[in-house]
């Protein structure tokens, strides 16, 4: 009996080592999306999630970013529920995601110094799925990598109305700047 559990035992040992020799998985629930949509002039139309899901696949560069839309946090309580209720249509369209490949990553390529590669996927706001193609900076961290970068997208490509009383307040691209620690 006590050679079966004993056995057991390094079974259960094997089987976690050999679990953590294969994680390739590097995530974060507290990534950062910032967006900028000010104009000239205007009040300042900007909002940060820092509650963002991330998960990059170290062998393959597979890529996803996931947010949720009633976690962007703005300066005015107002501007956040307007942008909820008659923009985003959050109680209808939750989430946004970026699914992905980053092309020709290699984790061994990855210094201290950041290193730009190419993701190209999908991005999904608002219920509509457009392909993008992301500059993201690359860089190693003490407990895996950073992901940071920035990209523009129109809100009319995510068929996102801005009515015609604040349209020249709104900026017609809108700048996403994004921030990810991922770890093991």
């Amino acid at each position: 009996m006590k050679k079966t559990f004993t056995n057991f035992l390094l079974l259960v040992l094997l089987i976690a080592v050999n679990t953590d020799g294969f994680a390739q998985k590097l995530i974060t629930k507290t990534g950062s999306i910032k967006f900028q949509a000010s104009t000239p002039s205007n009040e300042e139309v900007a909002a940060e999630n820092k509650s963002v899901s991330a998960v990059l696949e170290q062998s393959t560069g597979d890529f996803a970013a996931l947010v949720l839309i009633k976690g962007f946090r703005f300066k005015v309580a107002l501007m956040e529920e307007h942008f909820n209720e008659n923009y985003m249509e959050s109680e209808k369209f939750s989430k946004a995601t970026l699914k992905g490949k980053i092309e020709d990553f290699n984790i061994a390529q990855v210094t201290s110094t950041a290193k730009n590669f190419t993701l190209k996927g999908d991005l999904t706001i608002h219920g509509k799925t457009k392909p993008v193609t992301i500059i993201i900076k690359v860089s190693k961290a003490a407990s895996g990598v950073n992901a940071i970068g920035s990209f523009e997208v129109k809100p009319e490509d995510f068929e996102i109305e801005i009515p015609n009383l604040v349209r020249k307040k709104i900026a017609d691209k809108i700048k996403i700047t994004y921030n990810f620690l991922l770890a093991k």
